[in-house]
């Protein structure tokens, strides 16, 4: 095994937040304030499976509680003519959308390149409505970090990773500029990957 393949720890826990949302964290390291762990440790992809398994509804539980109240008292009806939006999936799909890599529990490009290794960031549309926090699992042979240098926070690093939104699998695509780590990424629907090619957006980003 090549050197820079090795993972960078041995153990890792499984770990979830206040909203009960999966990540792994080594077990060397303190859990981050607003994290717990589970209970489950193992090398990393023992903990991905079990995220895997175990992480079925990946939308956060203050956002579960919400529709769970709203289909036992729904609104009543609006008088005045609505917008209808269109699905979100449908939106993030379309064109690029402005993102911030959102590391815990510090938002810095070694923290950063340290969720890269671990195999899970997350990516926040800051354009929709209140913000759309994503957790992608990254897939390493569509990650190039070539460009950038996370010692000194600058050049771009490009990822792609896949999710569920709204019962939809999809993969996120995202361009990630180190110096701020904000960007532009868009949504792919898995199945129709085939005729969709990856849209290149690092120019735009240089620009």
């Amino acid at each position: 095994m090549d050197e820079n393949d090795r993972e960078p720890f041995d153990n890792y826990a499984v770990v979830i937040n206040d909203e009960e949302q999966y990540s792994i964290w080594p077990t060397e390291k303190p859990v981050p304030v607003g994290w717990r762990a589970v209970g489950k440790e193992g090398i990393k992809q023992v903990c991905l499976d079990y995220i895997n398994e175990v992480w079925t509804d990946m939308r956060p539980l203050s956002l579960r509680k919400k529709m769970e109240e709203w289909a036992k008292n729904p609104p009543p009806p609006e008088v005045q003519e609505t917008v209808v939006r269109r699905p979100l999936v449908e939106r993030l799909c379309e064109g690029e959308h402005p993102v911030v890599a959102n590391c815990r529990p510090e938002r810095t490009a070694k923290a950063l390149q340290e969720r890269l290794a671990l195999g899970h960031v997350y990516v926040l549309f800051t354009e929709t409505h209140g913000g759309t926090e994503l957790g992608v699992r990254i897939e390493p042979e569509r990650t190039d970090v070539s460009d950038g240098d996370f010692e000194q926070a600058t050049g771009l690093v490009r990822f792609a990773g896949m999710l569920t939104l709204d019962y939809v699998p999809v993969r996120c695509v995202a361009t990630i500029n180190l110096s701020n780590l904000e960007g532009l990424a868009h949504l792919e629907r898995i199945d129709e990957r085939a005729n969709k090619p990856d849209s290149e957006i690092i120019g735009s980003l240089k620009a």
